[in-house]
């Protein structure tokens, strides 16, 4: 638990939370400052990248010989977080004469295996700002106490290897637990900066295999049927969720030879009609879009009305299945224009699956480049 309880703009009441590299780092400087005066201060208080000074209460301590250890609950706050709740443990001791800070993953963290990520193969996961602040610790406890900045700092997750399971680091080549991540230090609740950051991550990870065809899905069931239809590999899957722009515009940065942007006839409707966040909640299907489309297609009077009248896009599909009129690859095309309005001029291929909600293939738009697309109508 923290004893700080800000809220973020525009958040109503919802409280925000604490990552697991502040919580680290909290443990850190209790652990540390435990070994040199036999200590533990509690609550302990650091300093964040953008100048707050939150407060952990310790939620178990152990002082031995030649190591400290201590532990604090993650409190996410109010954002559904998979690791809201664990226990995240430092354990630090002197390392050797010159050796300066080192880290280790403890049990329930993992060991990168794969490029493309912050940390190089071979190394926990521990990001570079958490790494950061846990060494600033170091230094600023070296000099009040005199002692020379040579630790080894071992962080562990009580249960991070089951929890990991549910994150993306299986897929990222990080194995055998969880990340300590963070760049601010703190969590907004439902602000998808950890859902966009897991994306970027899977792109650079792809790019850093020389993966040169990468497929960004809405679900699970998209992914499956994507899968079946490309042969690609985990880390070639990227779970874009509702947010292909974000996907597209780190493409449009990080570029591979070929995109396929799998989902849904509803979210590819939204993004057909230039929707980039896909949520139900910030995006809506336009039926009066829908409705012009049916019409150019020829579609009569009486299925144009019915079409403007429906409720969802699923029904509008179903009209234009009952009467023969063929809407998907409208759409998919649509939404391919969509995609590249976002990329902007690329050498980047991309195509468009759209998938029913049972994984049947609905259809497909063709492989383009930006320089293919025809003239808009």
């Amino acid at each position: 638990m923290t004893d700080y309880t800000e809220k973020a703009p525009n958040e109503g009441n919802l409280r925000r939370g604490w990552t697991t590299g502040a919580c680290a780092t909290a443990a850190t400087k209790a652990a540390l400052n435990a070994l040199v005066t036999s200590h533990f201060p509690d609550p302990v208080s650091i300093v964040l990248p953008k100048g707050q000074e939150p407060s952990f209460v310790l939620d178990c301590e152990t002082l031995a010989e030649d190591y400290a250890e201590a532990g604090i609950i993650k409190d996410a706050g109010d954002d559904p977080d998979v690791t809201h709740g664990a226990l995240i443990l430092s354990r630090v001791c002197f390392g050797p004469e010159g050796a300066g800070v080192r880290f280790f993953a403890g049990e329930g963290v993992g060991m990168v295996t794969r490029p493309g990520l912050p940390v190089a193969v071979g190394e926990p996961a521990i990001n570079p700002v958490p790494r950061q602040l846990m060494r600033e610790v170091v230094q600023t406890l070296a000099a009040e106490h005199g002692f020379a900045p040579d630790v080894d700092i071992t962080i562990s997750v009580r249960n991070g290897e089951k929890l990991a399971k549910h994150t993306w680091n299986p897929r990222l080549g990080i194995v055998g637990g969880l990340s300590i991540l963070g760049t601010t230090g703190i969590v907004v609740p439902f602000s998808c900066s950890a859902w966009i950051h897991s994306i970027q991550r899977g792109i650079d990870v792809a790019r850093a295999e020389g993966q040169g065809h990468v497929a960004g899905c809405t679900g699970s069931t998209s992914e499956k049927t994507v899968r079946s239809l490309f042969d690609l590999p985990d880390y070639a899957m990227i779970d874009m969720g509702d947010f292909v722009g974000g996907m597209l515009k780190y493409l449009r940065r990080n570029p591979v030879a070929r995109v396929t942007i799998g989902g849904g006839f509803a979210k590819l409707t939204k993004l057909a009609q230039g929707h980039m966040d896909l949520h139900s909640g910030r995006s809506q299907v336009d039926f009066d879009w829908l409705a012009d489309r049916i019409a150019s297609l020829g579609g009569d009077v009486e299925l144009v009305a019915q079409a403007r009248q429906a409720n969802t896009a699923l029904a509008v599909l179903q009209l234009c299945d009952a009467v023969g009129i063929s809407i998907v690859p409208l759409v998919a095309s649509e939404a391919q224009r969509a995609a590249f309005g976002i990329l902007g001029p690329c050498t980047i291929a991309l195509d468009i699956v759209v998938i029913a909600r049972d994984g049947t293939l609905l259809g497909q738009s063709e492989i383009l480049t930006y320089d293919q697309l025809e003239p808009a109508p």
